[in-house]
C-alpha cells in the first residue's frame, strides 16, 4: 500500500481519535524532556510539537513497513528532540569543555581508584563548582539527533527510508542478539562502578521511568540536585566508554 493511498483512508475524525490515544504518551515524553528545555520553550510547546510529529507520522506512514504505534512513537520523540536542538545554543567551546570533563573524570578515577566527586573534578580543571554544574546542565543538550541526520547527506548521497532503519522487534538475529547482550554487560559493569546515588538516579529514571521531580522525593533531594547527579553519571559513563576504561 503506498503512502498516498493510506493518507486518503484517514479521516479527520480518525486522526482526532489517534491524537487522543497518543496524547498521554506525548505528555509523558514532554515532561521527561522538560529538564533539557531551553528558556525559549515550555512543556506546552513540546506537547504541541509532539502532536505535529504524530500528524506527520500519519501522513508518511507505510503500513507494510512497520506498526503505526512503533513508527508514531519514533516520530514523536524525534520531533521533540528536533525542536530542542533547534534552540540549542551549544557552542564548540562548550563541547570542548564537556570533553575536558569526561577526560578529567577518567583520569581522576584512575589516580584515586574510585569515582571522583564534583569538587575534585572542578578543582582539577581550576574551575568553580558552580561552573562545573553549569557545564553538566548544558551538556544534556549537546548530543541530540535530528531526522535530517539520516537523510541523503548522511548516507553518501543515497536516499534513506527511516522506516527501513526501525528495528523489527520480532526478528531473531543471533549475531545482533549476541552483540546487544555484550554491550549490555559492558554498560551494566560501568553503571555498577558509579557512586550509589548516581546508580540510584539512573535506575529510577531509566528503569522505573520516574521524573526528576519524583526521584527527588524518593531520595529526599531537590530536583536540581537530581539533575546534577544524572548529568554527572552520564558524563562518567561517556568518559569511560570513550577511553575504554575497565571496571
Amino acid at each position: 500500500m503506498d503512502t498516498k493511498k493510506y493518507k486518503s483512508e484517514i479521516s479527520d475524525d480518525k486522526k482526532e481519535e489517534v491524537i487522543k490515544d497518543f496524547l498521554p504518551f506525548i505528555k509523558y515524553n514532554a515532561y521527561r524532556l522538560s529538564h533539557r528545555l531551553p528558556p525559549q520553550l515550555t512543556i506546552d510547546d513540546l506537547i504541541s510539537v509532539g502532536v505535529i510529529g504524530l500528524l506527520d507520522s500519519l501522513d508518511n506512514y507505510e503500513p507494510a513497513r512497520a506498526k503505526l504505534k512503533t513508527y508514531a512513537e519514533f516520530r514523536i520523540k524525534g520531533a521533540m528532540l528536533d525542536e530542542i536542538r533547534a534552540f540549542d545554543t551549544s557552542s564548540r567551546s562548550l563541547k570542548e569543555k564537556v570533553n575536558e570533563l569526561k577526560d578529567a573524570c577518567v583520569k581522576l578515577e584512575k589516580e584515586l581508584c574510585r569515582p571522583p566527586d564534583g569538587e575534585e573534578v572542578a578543582k582539577s580543571l581550576n574551575m568553580s563548582l558552580d561552573d562545573y554544574f553549569k557545564i553538566l546542565k548544558d551538556a544534556d543538550s549537546v548530543i541530540t539527533l535530528r531526522f535530517d541526520d539520516f537523510g541523503p547527506s548522511a548516507s553518501g548521497g543515497n536516499e534513506m527510508n527511516l522506516l527501513e532503519n526501525i528495528p523489527d522487534e520480532t526478528s531473531r538475529d543471533p549475531l545482533r542478539r549476541l552483540l546487544d547482550a555484550s554491550q549490555k554487560d559492558i554498560l551494566a559493569g560501568l553503571i555498577a562502578s558509579l557512586p550509589d546515588k548516581e546508580k540510584m538516579v539512573l535506575s529510577l529514571y531509566y528503569w522505573n521511568e520516574l521524573t526528576m521531580k519524583e526521584i527527588g522525593k524518593v531520595l529526599s533531594l531537590s530536583e536540581g540536585r537530581v539533575c546534577q547527579l544524572h548529568s554527572q553519571a552520564i558524563l562518567r559513563l561517556k568518559g569511560k566508554l570513550k577511553s575504554g576504561v575497565e571496571f
